[in-house]
């Protein structure tokens, strides 16, 4: 029976990696490969698709077919929909005619798999092997919601990028599921022939790179705050010495963000350039070789920093750590890393890299998702007990830790508590009288 790979794309850089690995042989044979779509901005209709967007022509010849996920759940968002349990069946019959795979064995190829669009696709070809490949620094952390073992097990392999060289991820760790890498040469091959592509766009030479990011989207910041870190951003970038600066703002910010840094760059009497194309990061790396890369948390930093050697720092992350919330959200890893490892634009230093990397990373993953995560507890424990100091304290909460029962939830002078006989028979004597005395004074 002949075997159609679907792979599912999001964004660019995706597709890009995508064609990385398969330009590897990351992939058995199949009859055909075919590249599913979706567009999960906030109004797709208002943002290019990443098939619309320039270069996409160059990754086209590896599929033989485009779909779009968009049209087939329309009117619906992809972000938003998801297939009723008793649905499942007719929907699978459904898309099968609609994309042509008759009776094919279905394989499926999807990012961010613990939610929708994704999702839902796996849930719809029920007996579908499942691959999955990394969307970014966000699969250095744990899994964010639990998800289906009926969809867990049947993912084979996690492949992803080697932004963090020799750091493991840990998405899908629970159901065992092996990493694996994309080669660096093949992706940085892709990004080339993306590059290749951008004829038109013209930027001036040695200049600081700026990374915007729709933060206030996500209710982290404010968008007065927001408009703030980027005015951060110019300044930092002015006072290392850089007169020429290009501005790539996020694709879904508002134009008015533009504004506010084209009043503060004449001010301060330099050159700035707002970029107005949906361009990758990667592509600007490879044509104009920027001086300096700033950003807050994009795994842009890492792309620059580590695949092409570049000077990177970070603004904002001290503020993020401090204000994502609750403690579960999916970026704090992503924000840990590059709090971690990019220097500090203010300081205009190198980065204090902690002791253990990994050690940080899965004990911030084990706080973020104890249930999922419950076997990074060992791993948790030891680096608290070594490695919790005054740096990195940064990366965790006491009411967190104390809810885990972690070390750190108790300061240091009152350790002796838990392990005291004597103490934890007055505090259970005091509870239980505490209760007996509720209790007679409840209304009757």
């Amino acid at each position: 029976m002949p075997t159609t790979q679907i792979f599912f794309a999001s964004t660019l850089y995706g597709a890009a990696t995508l064609a990385a690995a398969i330009d590897s042989d990351c992939f058995a044979p199949a009859g055909r490969r075919l590249l599913l779509v979706s567009n999960n901005a906030t109004t797709p209709e208002t943002t290019p698709a990443l098939d619309e967007m320039p270069g996409f022509e160059r990754l086209r010849d590896r599929f033989d077919g485009v779909l779009s996920w968009n049209e087939t759940v329309a009117p619906f968002h992809p972000g938003a929909w998801a297939p009723r349990v008793d649905d499942i069946p007719l929907w699978e019959r459904h898309l099968r005619l609609l994309w042509g795979l008759g009776d094919d064995t279905v394989e499926l190829v999807v990012e961010s798999i613990q939610v929708n669009p994704a999702l839902a696709l796996t849930q719809l070809f029920t007996d579908a092997p499942v691959e999955v490949y990394a969307d970014g620094l966000m699969s250095y952390g744990p899994t964010r919601n639990k998800l289906d073992p009926l969809v867990g097990t049947r993912v084979r392999r996690l492949l992803h990028l080697d932004l963090v060289p020799g750091l493991t991820p840990l998405l899908l760790g629970e159901f065992d599921v092996p990493p694996e890498l994309v080669p660096n040469e093949a992706f940085l091959k892709v990004l080339t022939e993306l590059a290749d592509a951008e004829t038109e766009l013209t930027l001036p030479a040695d200049s600081a790179l700026l990374l915007g990011q729709y933060l206030s989207a996500l209710g982290i910041l404010t968008a007065e705050e927001e408009e703030n870190l980027h005015v951060a951003m110019v300044r930092g970038a002015v006072e290392r010495g850089h007169r020429r600066i290009i501005f790539k703002p996020h694709p879904t910010a508002p134009a008015r963000w533009s504004r506010v840094l084209e009043r503060e760059a004449r001010e301060l009497g330099v050159e700035l350039t707002v970029l107005d194309s949906p361009v990758l990061a990667e592509v600007l790396y490879q044509r104009f070789r920027p001086a300096l890369v700033v950003g807050c948390f994009s795994t842009a930093l890492m792309t620059a920093s580590t695949f092409y050697g570049i000077p990177v720092a970070r603004t904002g992350t001290d503020v993020l750590l401090e204000r994502l919330s609750p403690y579960q959200n999916s970026n704090r890893v992503p924000v840990t890393i590059v709090d971690a490892l990019v220097p500090d634009l203010a300081r205009d230093g190198t980065a204090a890299e902690p002791d253990d990397l990994a050690g940080l990373l899965q004990a911030v993953g084990f706080a973020m998702q104890p249930q999922i995560r419950s076997d990074l507890r060992p791993a948790a424990e030891r680096f608290l007990t070594r490695h919790l100091n005054g740096r990195t304290w940064r990366y965790f909460k006491r009411r967190r830790l104390t809810t885990l029962a972690l070390p750190g939830a108790i300061p240091q002078q009152f350790a002796f508590i838990p392990r005291n006989a004597t103490l934890r028979r007055v505090v259970r004597r005091a509870r239980s009288l505490k209760r007996t005395a509720l209790k007679k004074a409840a209304p009757r």
